[in-house]
């Protein structure tokens, strides 16, 4: 078994002039390495790993177990890169079916990241009367999400538990001098941990916006952030792999890459991995359009699409080695089913079929086909994964021609947000916007 991951480009390339992009994918690493490129206030992620030190883990892990102590559940308050990391770490470590189980610790749940009236309900309603915690993921402190979710959890936990217990158990997670949650928390005792200046919310899983919600789950953050250590120190022929042929594919008319996997704890993984690119290379309109698929269930909706739909996509396929578990599928006497012919075999061993004849039908009709494989699902590969694809969303990023750590585009639905909500400080744009919906 290989120990690190693989890209694996053999499906992908045919035909296609690879030499000049690979110049340039040293070029852009250069550019990245280096900090010469646009952006590059924003690099303190590329380093982050090997920069981790016993102190700082120790003491995620010791906030980590007072949560775990004190608390039947912790709500883990954010949105964008400062939620996707950790539920999507947590949610490919955990039981599936956790949420229908005693299992030891608290349950780490989600706020923030969306306005759902019947969402901020529902979890209200599950967290009442029971013990709760709270980590508050924001630079600023006045993002409209989060902020409405920690606005009534706070109220709710006061009232609940009393303030000295919400005191001893809400952490934030905040710029280190300033914004109205560092205040805030300054002024209520919280204990806090640092957003670093130079790394981007979608960037920040190895800090503690994601460190912390994943040990509060109970989950090896050490084994984690060795795993990223080592793609930092040893990844760079897998991170350029990847940046060359997805950049090539681009220039070929290949506008869509479908990441697809067909273990179903990756879900999360590949709605992180859509933020990354997403909002890291969608600029200047330019850009890869990131779009996802589980397999092999959405072979029976998407999946006709992507056989044979317009041929403006190529798919990436994200294989897992070995399974935690196995379960071997038994020989019936009537096979009234016609499944005799797999008795005996083990369930990942048709999903691996699967897989493969998947590939080569998709291949078939037109569709390149990347593969990136990792040895199992554990702390240590997902940390490998983690860095491979924010390393290679820099380099292809930095190839395509764009600023991969700036968003400008976010910002402009707020902006008519605050102008419908009547915001002080946007009566102009309010009036504008009244005059455009009158017309």
């Amino acid at each position: 078994m290989n120990d690190k991951i693989q890209v694996i480009t053999k499906f992908a390339l045919q035909g296609h002039e690879t030499q000049a992009l690979q110049d340039q994918a040293l070029a852009a690493k250069r550019t990245l390495e280096s900090g010469s490129g646009a952006g590059n206030d924003f690099l303190g992620w590329l380093h982050l790993p090997s920069s981790i030190d016993d102190q700082q883990l120790s003491a995620l892990e010791a906030t980590a177990a007072q949560l775990r102590n004190q608390c039947e559940y912790v709500v883990c308050i954010g949105i964008g890169g400062s939620y996707l990391g950790a539920k999507c770490i947590i949610e490919a470590l955990s039981d599936h079916f956790a949420a229908y189980k005693a299992v030891a610790g608290p349950k780490v749940l989600f706020a923030g990241s969306n306005i759902g009236e019947d969402y901020l309900y529902d979890l209200m309603d599950l967290v009442r009367g029971h013990k709760f915690g709270i980590i508050v993921i924001s630079k600023s402190g006045t993002t409209t999400e989060p902020g409405i979710a920690f606005r009534i959890f706070k109220d709710m936990l006061e009232k609940q538990q009393g303030k000295e217990f919400a005191a001893r158990n809400i952490v934030a997670i905040t710029d280190a001098r300033r914004g109205a949650l560092r205040s805030l928390a300054d002024k209520e005792g919280y204990q806090t941990y640092v957003i670093p200046d130079n790394v981007g919310g979608r960037f920040s899983v190895l800090t503690p916006v994601g460190l912390l919600p994943i040990a509060v789950a109970g989950f090896d953050i050490r084994a984690l952030v060795a795993g990223a250590v080592e793609m930092e120190q040893d990844g760079d022929e897998q991170v350029l792999q990847y940046a060359i042929a997805r950049n090539a594919l681009y220039r070929s008319g290949k506008k869509i890459e479908v990441l697809a996997n067909f273990t179903p704890r990756l879900h999360f993984i590949v709605e992180w991995w859509k933020q990354l690119y997403g909002e890291s290379e969608g600029k200047d309109h330019k850009g890869i359009f990131p779009a996802s698929v589980d397999f092999t269930t959405d072979l029976h909706s998407m999946g006709q699409w992507i056989q044979d739909g317009e041929r403006t996509i190529f798919e990436t396929v994200l294989s897992v080695g070995d399974q935690q578990h196995e379960v071997i599928i038994p020989s019936d006497e009537q096979d009234l089913d016609g499944l005799n012919y797999i008795a005996g075999k083990n369930v990942d061993y048709v999903n691996k079929m699967a897989e493969l004849g998947t590939r080569l039908a998709h291949v078939d009709g037109g569709v390149p086909n990347l593969l990136i494989t990792m040895p199992a699902v554990n702390e240590r590969f997902l940390g490998q994964l983690i860095y491979f694809f924010e390393k290679a969303c820099g380099v292809s990023g930095y190839m395509l021609g764009v600023n991969p750590f700036d968003q400008p585009g976010v910002e402009a639905y707020k902006r008519n947000m605050f102008a419908l909500l009547e915001k002080p400080g946007y009566e102009e744009a309010t009036r504008a916007i009244k005059e455009k919906l009158n017309n």
